[in-house]
Parts: structure tokens; sequence; C-alpha cells
């Protein structure tokens, strides 16, 4: 069910896999996704499921209506009856509130700065890169008083640069933008590595990047992936703060590549 989950200081991250949940096929059996057709009845269970497991509140945590493209939600509260806003990112400096991205093969961004008491979560996919969205949400963050040299990011699992195979074109366009999103699949065809076009935004804003799993979700039969199977679940990522909580469960921060 929770696939890697570590913590530094008062900041705790996690990332789902597929399993653990009620769901069925094709979308067995952790779907976190409200919106990819899969039982309401269903997701509702799975987002509990994983939100006890990690000891928060399902009712506290929030999601957001992806759309790839770069804009930010700061958060002081959950939706509730609310419209969930179109956005790819959120921030809070509320420690009784979970942020939480979906994914199935683009790249989920976890961002805490703990002194500061702010974290961010971040969906990250081509267009999401080329617009942006990881380096709004660095602005986001610093706007609520996070120190970008604090700031420590996870990246999750995701289709990694040997398998996102893309038109030479598409390719070329991206990397216009960012060049270190540029890679060769394993077969020798263009390919698109939005991973290290993240890592590249982290470091150019001074971000450092934690030791994350490395997990290619097209390669991994323990995750969703959209490329692999079409129709499918999501997987989450969560990012929260506890203030009563120092202890670093994990040693390696580093800018190193995935």
């Amino acid at each position: 069910m929770i696939g890697h989950r570590t913590a530094v200081g008062g900041a705790h991250f996690a990332f789902t896999d597929r399993w653990g949940g009620v769901g069925a096929v094709p979308h067995d059996s952790l779907n976190l996704g409200g919106a990819v057709g899969d039982d309401p009845a269903a997701v509702r269970v799975n987002r509990e499921l994983a939100a006890k497991t990690l000891g928060r509140d399902p009712e506290r945590v929030v999601w957001m209506n992806q759309v790839h493209g770069r804009d930010v939600a700061v958060v002081d509260a959950p939706w509730g009856d609310r419209p969930v806003p179109a956005v790819d990112a959120l921030v809070t400096s509320r420690s009784d509130l979970t942020l939480a991205v979906l994914t199935a093969d683009c790249v989920p961004v976890l961002l805490a700065d703990a002194e500061a008491g702010v974290v961010a979560a971040a969906h990250s996919g081509r267009p999401g890169l080329v617009a942006g969205v990881v380096p709004a949400a660095l602005e986001a963050m610093a706007a609520q008083g996070a120190d970008l040299a604090r700031i420590i990011a996870l990246l999750g699992p995701s289709v990694c640069g040997r398998c996102y195979e893309v038109p030479a074109a598409l390719r070329d366009e991206v990397s216009a933008v960012e060049p270190e999103a540029y890679a060769e699949t394993s077969w020798g065809t263009p390919a698109l590595d939005i991973s290290a076009g993240v890592r590249a935004q982290l470091a150019r804003s001074g971000v450092r990047v934690a030791a994350g799993p490395n997990v290619c979700t097209l390669e991994s039969t323990d995750h969703f992936s959209y490329r692999r199977e079409g129709t499918t679940g999501r997987l989450a990522g969560y990012v929260w703060l506890d203030e009563t909580d120092t202890a670093d469960t994990f040693a390696d921060v580093s800018g190193g590549s995935r």
C-alpha cells in the first residue's frame, strides 16, 4: 500500500503502490484517482485506507483537479463542498492538512521546508515541466515564508527516460525549454526524462533532492502506468507536517541522478 515513506524534521513524505485496496480490474486495487472510471465508493474506501495507514485524517487530505498546467493553490482547509480547483500544485503551512498528488507516469514532486512549516505537492508531467509548475510551487512556498535553501524535495515513481518514447519533434520542443529532459529509450529511439528535467529545475532554484523511490512506473507492475495500461488507476504522493516529530528517518539527501 505505502511503497515509500520517509521524513525529515517535522516534514513527512509518502508514495503509494497499487496494492492493498478494494478496487477491481483494471483499477486493482489501491486506485486513488476519482476521475479514471473507477467505482467512486471504492475510491473513497481506498483514500480512507491510505490516509489511515499514514496516521492521517482522510477528511483533511487535500486533492487537486490536475490539468497539466502551472497554477498553484495555497490552502488552509479542506475543500469541503467547494469545487476542487483546477491546479497542479498545492501549498500549505497547516500541520493538520495533508497534501496529495495523483500520478500514473507523471512525476509527483513533494516539497518541504520543515523549519518554516511549509509543504507543497506538485504534479509535473511533460506539459507541467514545460510550463514550470515546480518553479511556480517554489515561488508560492517562498511567499509563505519558506527558504529555497532549506527546502527538500522528494520525487516519486514515474516513467523513466529509458521508457518514455516520444516523437523526435516533441523531444526537441521539450528539451529546447529544459535540456536535461532530452533522452533516448533503451532501444535507441527519442525519449524524454521528465524526472531529470524536474531535478534540473530544482537544482537551479537551490533545492536539495532527497533519495526517494527509484521506480519506473512503466517497468514496475507494482505501480499504475497509463502508458502501459491505458485504462488504469492512480498512485498518490502525500506530504504533511508534524511539528511534534523532529526526528529524521532518512540520511541521504543529495542532488544526484535518479
